[in-house]
């Protein structure tokens, strides 16, 4: 199950969630082309990951925001900006340019404390934008809970379409960064589960007095949770055939 779009134009231009693809994407190409060795690398890391047994010893406060603009690989960047295109530009609207690039690096910022929380000492660095990310999505969820987001799901020789609502894609993808938080075992390193948790939980949070504002529960009601605009036309068939995939 993957998502690939939303059914929630924006009705602006999302110049934020625009620049922060761009800067990402810059640092990462940067990162490829200016380091030569893993010792290269390693001093990176040192420098501007959220190293929690760092950040315990009073140590680079200001890797906390910087972390999050550091990707491990492609694969990495790519999955990020891709949940940072479906949801940012909708936040963004709601929040304003000002007010997105702010939500954005607090989110961010509050799931690495989650993540430094869970392992204070842990010399594993912390790197990647999925923290703020998640914290966009935790205000998508509360403000758009019944919006249609398009996910594919492989199946053997088809890859199916299907359209379903957010708060479904939202709560088992949280659902499932809490699971995984439990089973980590901070000493082997890998996702950074509690910072995605983290990161989503807080993010609602800081949408909810905007929610509020607007009527809680009665806002809810006069949109029924979905966007106050037209939706996006669907993207056509919902069966894509698929002669081979590789590895």
């Amino acid at each position: 199950m993957f998502p690939i779009r939303d059914h929630n134009p924006s009705t602006g231009t999302p110049y934020v969630t625009w620049a922060l693809i761009a800067i990402n994407i810059a640092i990462y190409l940067w990162m490829v082309v200016a380091l030569d060795t893993g010792d290269d690398l390693a001093r990176l890391y040192y420098d501007w990951a959220m190293i929690p047994v760092r950040v315990s010893a009073g140590e680079n406060p200001v890797s906390l925001l910087s972390s999050i603009f550091l990707h491990g690989g492609l694969f990495h960047l790519a999955g990020n900006m891709l949940f940072l295109f479906i949801f940012g530009d909708n936040m963004e609207e709601q929040l304003g340019h000002g007010g997105f690039a702010a939500f954005y690096a607090g989110s961010g910022v509050a799931a690495n404390l989650v993540q430094f929380a869970a392992e204070p000492f842990s010399p594993i660095p912390t790197i990647g934008a999925s923290g703020a990310i998640a914290g966009v999505m935790g205000g998508y969820l509360l403000l758009f809970p019944r919006a249609r987001i398009d996910i594919l799901i492989f199946l053997i020789v088809f890859i199916r379409l299907v359209p379903v609502p957010a708060w479904l894609v939202l709560a088992v993808w949280f659902g499932l960064q809490v699971l995984g938080g439990i089973g980590m075992d901070a000493a082997t390193g890998g996702v950074a589960y509690w910072a995605h948790a983290g990161g989503f939980a807080v993010g609602l949070v800081l949408v909810l007095p905007l929610w509020l504002r607007r009527g809680g529960p009665a806002f809810w009601s006069r949109t029924h949770g979905t966007p106050p605009h037209a939706p996006a036309p669907p993207l056509g068939r919902s069966n894509i055939p698929v002669v081979r995939r590789r590895r």
